[in-house]
């Protein structure tokens, strides 16, 4: 699987951009749609449907635009620089912990950095990317930090337990029994995340524009379908700008 955009690339780029104006900066050709949020089941297949996807949409992007970004595990890295974290913070801050992290942190780190604190640093990034732009947001309640951006579209991955093994253990090279626990864990550790945090049902289908059973479709049809999905809004947009 072809790795998302590197983050360091342009870290700098993306500083620069970052303007507090209020709303954020629409998709490629004023298409009102700058932001894409994927939450998923373990092994639905996210990582390759956002690369497939940024492989559609960027064609499209101005050439002076911040290009299309994939952030997902790399927005731990990409928190911890926006709010001067320690790196060592990064431990405590998967979507998918089995345990609450304690509070003693603020005595391991000499600062107060709760859960919660984390939490919310890390939403405070995901609107600083939401305000940049033309990025895709894996997690972390990311759709519902962005619920209220017209320039969001949010997207549910689900699929059968059997298939997102085969995804598992083609993808992340891990033995049967393995992708079952990680399966297992993944989805109980995002389900408490988003509830715990967000007072939401992870699997509430009104949290999200579009559900997408990638039982039925492949990776590449599934980032066709959003992509479609993200055209007809612009249109419609378009259109109700001209009446």
């Amino acid at each position: 699987m072809k790795a998302p955009i590197a983050l360091d690339a342009y870290l700098d780029y993306i500083n620069s951009q970052w303007k507090p104006t209020g709303s954020p900066r629409e998709g490629p050709g004023g298409s009102g749609i700058g932001v894409v949020t994927i939450s998923r089941q373990a092994g639905a297949g996210a990582g390759v449907v956002a690369e497939a996807l940024v492989a559609r949409l960027q064609p499209e992007a101005p050439k002076d635009a911040v290009p299309w970004t994939i952030f997902d595990r790399n927005l731990v890295k990409k928190v911890l620089q926006d709010h001067d974290l320690p790196s060592q913070l990064a431990r405590f801050m998967p979507e998918d912990r089995k345990s609450e992290m304690s509070d003693t942190l603020d005595s391991l780190f000499g600062q107060q950095a709760t859960s919660r604190t984390l939490v919310m640093k890390t939403a405070d990034t995901i609107l600083h990317l939401a305000e940049v732009g033309n990025v895709i947001l894996i997690g972390r309640g990311a759709n519902i930090i962005t619920a209220k951006l017209y320039s969001a579209f949010h997207v549910r991955l689900v699929g059968s337990l059997e298939r997102r093994l085969e995804h598992l253990v083609e993808y992340k090279h891990l033995s049967l029994p393995d992708a079952k626990e990680y399966a297992r864990t993944e989805d109980l550790g995002r389900k408490r995340y988003v509830k715990k945090y967000y007072g939401e049902d992870i699997e509430d289908p009104l949290l999200y524009d579009l559900v997408i059973n990638t039982d039925r479709v492949t990776y590449e049809e599934a980032a066709g379908v959003i992509a479609g999905a993200m055209a007809s809004r612009r249109s419609s947009h378009r259109s109700s700008l001209r009446r």
